[in-house]
Formats: C-alpha cells, sequence, structure tokens
C-alpha cells in the first residue's frame, strides 16, 4: 500500500532493526511453517541496501539502531565469542553508511549485540570483546527470554529457557553490565512481564529498555483473547513502569506474535486502520512511561509481516497527532539517543 508520507520532516531515530541472511536457513524449519518464519521469509536477506531503501522511503530517518538477531556469527570462534561476529559485520554496515556515500543518515550508528549472560561472570570477557569489535559503536546486549509452554506461540526459532530472568547464573551475568556502562534490550512475552519487573527491580541503577510493548500475544494457546487479557497486560506495564531505569519501545504490534494484524505478511491495511488497532497499547505505554522514557521503533523487517516501513510509521504519527512538538522529538529521536548514547545525531 503506497500512502502519502505524514509529517516528512520530523526527526526519526529508529532504535530497533535487524540485518540478517536467512536464505541458507529457510529450509530448516519444518511444515507447516510458523507465521513467524512466513513473515521473515518476506526479507529472508535484509542488509545495508535493503535497510537503506526502507530509511530512505520517505520519513525523515536521520540514524538507527542495530538489534542482534543471531546473524553472521563468527565460524570456529567457539559457542562464546560467535557472538562477536555479528557486532564485527554491523560496524562494517555502519561504517559504509558514515561514509556519506549514501547520505548525510547514520545506519547502524549504535550496535546492540548479544553475549550470553547464563555465563555468569565470565560474560564480563565477552562483552569486553564485543565492545572492542563495536569500534566506538557497542553499547550493550540483548538476550531475549521469550518462552512460552505453547509451542505454536512462538515456533521454533525460540528456544529461550523458562525464567531465564530470575536465575541466578544470569543475573550474576547481567551486572557485568553495570559495571560497563551497558545498555540492556529485555524481550519477552507478556505473560512473562513480571520476570522483567523482578529484573529491574533487583538492578535499580541498569538501563533497561522493553522491547515491542511487552509483546502482548495473539498467537497459538492465545488467539482470540487480546481483548481479554488486556487488563492484565495494562497492570504490568504500568508497575514496569514505576521502576525508573526502564524504558520501553513502542511498536513491535505488526509481528505475528501479537496478531495486530493476524493475517500477513504484508497485510496491505492502511496506517489508519493499524493505528486504531494499536491505539489501546501504544497509548497505555506513553501514559505509563512519558514521552521521555517511550521511543518508537520499526522492529524491522520482522513487522514488515503487517505493514511497509513507510505506513508503519505513518500509524505511529497518526497516534501522536495531539503530542506537542517536544513530545514528539522524545519519542521519535530523542529518548532512544539518549538512552543509546547517540545525541550527536539530534538537530541542533
Amino acid at each position: 500500500m503506497s500512502e502519502a508520507i505524514l509529517e516528512p520532516d520530523l526527526p526519526i531515530i529508529d532504535p530497533h532493526h535487524h540485518l540478517w541472511d536467512l536464505r541458507p536457513l529457510m529450509g530448516a524449519f519444518p511444515e507447516p511453517v510458523h507465521h513467524f518464519i512466513s513473515s521473515i521469509a518476506l526479507s529472508a536477506y535484509y542488509t545495508f541496501n535493503e535497510l537503506h531503501a526502507d530509511t530512505t522511503s520517505g520519513h525523515n530517518v536521520i540514524g538507527t539502531v542495530f538489534m542482534e538477531c543471531g546473524a553472521f556469527y563468527k565460524a570456529g570462534a567457539g559457542d562464546e565469542l560467535k557472538v562477536v561476529g555479528e557486532v564485527e559485520y554491523v560496524n562494517g554496515v555502519a561504517a559504509q553508511s558514515a561514509s556519506g556515500l549514501y547520505g548525510s543518515q547514520r545506519l547502524c550508528h549504535a550496535i546492540v549485540g548479544h553475549a550470553d549472560l547464563t555465563l555468569g561472570s565470565r560474560a564480563g570477557a565477552v562483552l569486553d570483546t564485543l565492545a572492542a569489535a563495536g569500534g566506538g559503536r557497542f553499547r550493550g546486549i540483548r538476550h531475549a527470554a521469550a518462552w512460552d509452554a505453547d509451542p505454536d506461540v512462538l515456533g521454533p526459532p525460540f528456544h529461550h529457557p523458562a525464567g531465564l530472568y530470575l536465575d541466578s547464573k544470569f543475573r550474576e551475568g547481567f551486572a557485568e553490565l553495570g559495571k560497563r556502562g551497558l545498555t540492556f534490550d529485555a524481550w519477552l512475552l507478556e505473560p512473562q512481564l513480571d520476570d522483567v519487573l523482578s529484573l529491574a527491580k533487583a538492578f535499580p541503577n541498569q538501563p533497561i529498555v522493553l522491547d515491542h510493548c511487552g509483546t502482548p500475544l495473539g498467537m497459538g494457546s492465545y488467539h482470540g483473547k487480546l481483548h481479554e487479557r488486556f487488563d492484565t497486560w495494562r497492570t504490568k506495564i504500568r508497575a514496569i513502569a514505576e521502576c525508573p531505569n526502564v524504558s520501553i519501545k513502542l511498536g513491535g504490534l505488526a509481528m505475528s506474535f501479537a496478531g495486530l494484524p493476524d493475517h500477513g505478511p504484508a497485510a496491505g491495511l492502511s496506517s489508519e486502520t493499524l493505528a486504531a488497532m494499536w491505539r489501546p497499547y501504544i497509548e497505555t505505554c506513553i501514559e505509563a512511561f512519558g514521552p521521555e522514557r517511550g521511543m518508537f521503533e520499526s522492529n524491522y523487517p520482522v513487522d514488515k509481516w503487517g505493514a511497509s516501513y513507510p505506513v508503519l510509521w505513518n500509524a505511529f504519527k497518526r497516534l501522536t497527532t495531539g503530542a506537542s512538538a517536544n513530545e514528539k522529538r522524545a519519542l521519535y529521536a530523542g529518548t532512544a539517543a539518549k538512552f543509546y548514547g547517540i545525541e550527536d545525531l539530534l538537530p541542533a
């Protein structure tokens, strides 16, 4: 679907996107193919050229933050250090963008990698190696904890253990982030939100950002239950927002997990339709966290399941028509810049 770009001059820092080449893996998943696999198959190859095309498709994207996704791991490096390959690769993409040959925007200006925090204190050495590989762009890690007893909710790519954020060895590794001033991205599912609340309270000085509005669920055994689970989700979001060290990413609702929309890929819905669908979740998050701890995200190319890049950001802009100029500056760029330490991207 093609739409006129709303507020085309509004500066945007997209704080959550991936880069990958999943083509060698697409035959590894059993049939019937899970909806999530169908969505990533839309962009099984998504690197600099694809990201550049999306971020220059009309909205004023001045910079981005890369989010780990298990891509381009280093062969032969061993389980602990193979993750360094991803940061090395993305730092090269960032350098390509920073050359200026492709415009003034700065893609992958900050890099969020992955380290296995269940290594405990040994995770510190991995974090140091990631930082060295990031060329000054490495900002922190994401260690996802998404899990559900129903295997149809997540599908075959995800095998995180239950209760990961409560595990003592994980928390020993988590403490290494604070020693280095690094950020943490938390991804888990709505029924697990108490786990991130516990983690945030246990480490009140550690900057944490909750990905994807806490990932409300509309898949598997949760299909058709978004409405009945909304109050539970909202109560947990409000409780997490009481922790001043936690911010939230406003997006991820176009993933197949949420069922918003419940059909895809590339559903072709208008930004008006998507905005109406997402409004209860986005407005709840902004009311709870405030613009200074909320940041809109594309989660591309995963959210291509439900919306093209231009339509996705149009939907967000429809949700903030009543916001002040200062609130918009925070939600679309300022909060992300502050959280990830990339204020140099912001317009003077």
